[in-house]
């Protein structure tokens, strides 16, 4: 699987650019890499980021923790 890029560097200088504290431009960074994410989850689930529920996103968690265990950190999505 491809590396998904979840914040490009014209959105990190878009973020810094931005007149924001500190914390905030952390949580817009959080937030712009958490909607790639999500689209990632509601794909796998074939449905709208709209439409996940909590627990899908646990598992998908779950699943992409268990890939990395299993298949080395390359296989997964995240890579920590």
């Amino acid at each position: 699987m491809s590396q998904p890029q979840f914040l490009t560097p014209e959105e990190s200088f878009s973020v810094d650019a931005a007149l924001l504290t500190s914390p905030e431009k952390f949580l817009a960074r959080l937030t712009i890499s958490s909607q790639r994410l999500l689209l990632i989850i509601a794909k796998e689930h074939h449905c709208a980021v709209e439409d996940l529920d909590y627990q899908q996103i646990i598992q998908w968690f779950e699943n992409d923790s268990k890939t990395r265990i299993e298949k080395g950190v390359e296989e997964a999505v995240l890579k920590w």
